[in-house]
């Protein structure tokens, strides 16, 4: 049974929320409180947080923030009245899985919280069946442990550059769209939202290059999209 943990401060809403996801099997624990959904999130174990950013107390966003730098990647799904694409982008950079405003078609709604947890349980069979560190000169991912070192040194990586890593080093040298990278990595298709693949791979390519400018993993295919080098 999945264990979701509810954040909204809107009663209708959160009520709604926990009726279909009731339908699905799921055990829900709903909060209304920013501060106190973020201590539940900190301490207890849960599949799914589905978080409003408009909250009393603390942000959604500052609570994906702060969950996300404790190396919490429990999946984040945001929801709120805010509808301007700017917001979007901060949701899902400050490391939600995905963003849906209100109000929200119902059916949208489970489409998008399926997606989520199809994922995660795609995550979890892979790393039980795959426990190998990749390694690429003084680069080393261990995908179980959701770990990058490079030159025997810890890099933080939020949850998506984490992802968008793994999925280019497990095929060197295949080239990626922006577009195929946001389908694969976010689960559906982002379309108009490109420039959220830039930012990540700019940031890490930051993290992980010597001179991003001149990369030696990621490596732009001209006119394509990213590939991972595959002549290391």
């Amino acid at each position: 049974m999945k264990q979701v943990l509810v954040v909204e401060d809107d009663p209708n809403i959160s009520q709604l929320i926990q009726i279909h996801l009731l339908d699905l099997g799921c055990q829900i624990q709903i909060c209304n409180h920013g501060r106190q959904g973020f201590e539940l999130a900190n301490t207890q174990s849960f599949d799914l947080i589905i978080l409003d950013i408009m909250l009393p107390e603390m942000d959604g966003i500052s609570i994906c923030q702060r969950l996300r730098a404790l190396d919490n990647f429990t999946p984040i799904l945001m929801i709120t009245a805010k509808s301007e694409e700017i917001d979007k982008v901060i949701g899902l950079e400050s490391g939600a899985d995905d963003y849906i405003t209100k109000p929200f078609k119902i059916r949208e709604f489970i489409a998008r919280v399926k997606a989520i947890m199809r994922r995660q349980d795609q995550f979890a069979l892979a790393a039980m069946k795959d426990t190998t560190t990749l390694k690429f000169d003084s680069l080393e991912i261990d995908e179980k442990k959701r770990k990058v070192m490079l030159d025997e040194k810890r890099m933080e990586l939020t949850p998506k550059e984490f992802d968008l890593l793994v999925l280019m080093a497990k095929s060197p040298g295949r080239s990626y769209s922006r577009g195929e990278l946001l389908e694969l990595i976010w689960g559906y298709d982002f379309s108009g939202y490109e420039h959220t693949v830039n930012a990540h791979i700019n940031r890490l390519r930051a993290k992980i290059e010597q001179d991003p400018n001149n990369p030696h993993f990621i490596l732009t295919t001209w006119g394509v999209g990213y590939r991972f080098n595959d002549d290391l």
